[in-house]
């Protein structure tokens, strides 16, 4: 695979790298405007109306009790803030501002995300990172309002979701399609940290077991002042170890926080584990990145 620009020597030591200017405004605004059209035609049935937390327990309680989530490897779901609907289920607030996130198939289903994660300049950064058979395992759209109950994403490692062996084999993308700011819910990092392996797993129980997942080890408690926030102007990408500590904190300010992210796994010599509570389907088999 050659010599790694320098750049990429820097994300191997940090375990993230932020590629500013890396998808153009007008890709940004494509992509959302596709998500209001498919905000606009959003039918929730009232037992999928599931709402998202970062929470352990409620995770636990909101994530793992739903077959709407288990179930959204190969669609287009809709998951929602907490506190925006009546008893009843219905929309206390305009429903664009009560999403919390869509997942988890956008890459497949949707042209405009389909188009953007297979972009050429995506391609051409998976090679330049001697990627041989990546492929595309989830995407979601992170809409990151302030809400009337603001969610922070506590700090975590993505392969306590999505875990390989070997481990080392996920990789994310991050594009921001808005300014994300400091006070907005930026993305924060402790550099170095995908280094030390992975403490907490989420997996899945046997079937027809409540919860449907749980968890197994335990976050450690990090030192917050070992932090690094990571400002990013709309179009810019961050690249994201799969065991690299990061966060975002609660959104403060007016401003939404709009995000498309997906998850690469270089699937050569690599394992997907049987235990993860997202699987590949009949319907949809992770795509090549490569396509």
């Amino acid at each position: 695979s050659g010599e790694q620009p320098p750049c990429l020597l820097q994300f191997h030591e940090d375990g993230f790298l932020v590629l500013e200017q890396f998808f153009t405004a007008e890709e940004c605004d494509r992509m959302r405007s596709q998500i209001q059209s498919i905000v606009a035609a959003m039918e929730v049935p009232a037992h999928c109306r599931t709402q998202f937390s970062t929470k352990e327990d409620e995770q636990l309680q909101a994530q793992g009790s739903s077959d709407y989530f288990l179930t959204s490897g190969d669609k287009i779901r809709f998951f929602f803030e907490k506190g925006v609907l009546d008893e009843k289920g219905n929309f206390l607030i305009p429903k664009e501002k009560s999403i919390s996130k869509i997942g988890h198939a956008l890459h497949a289903h949707d042209p405009v995300f389909k188009q953007i994660t297979h972009s050429s300049k995506v391609q051409e950064l998976g090679r330049k990172l001697g990627l041989e058979r990546p492929v595309v395992v989830q995407s979601m759209y992170i809409f990151k309002v302030l809400s009337t109950c603001p969610v922070a994403v506590t700090p975590h490692q993505d392969a306590t979701f999505l875990h390989t062996e070997p481990l080392g084999r996920v990789l994310g993308f991050w594009i921001a399609l808005e300014d994300a700011t400091q006070e907005n819910g930026c993305l924060w990092f402790i550099p170095g940290s995908h280094t030390a392996g992975v403490s907490r797993r989420m997996v899945r129980a046997p079937p027809g077991a409540l919860p449907c997942v749980h968890f197994v080890g335990s976050e450690p408690t990090y030192d917050h002042s070992r932090f690094v926030a990571l400002p990013t102007r709309k179009g810019g990408l961050i690249l994201i170890h799969g065991e690299v500590v990061h966060k975002s904190d609660l959104n403060s300010s007016q401003a939404s926080r709009h995000a498309f992210t997906f998850h690469v796994m270089e699937a050569k010599g690599t394992s997907w584990s049987k235990e993860n509570w997202l699987q590949p389907t009949p319907e949809l088999a992770f795509p090549s990145l490569y396509t």
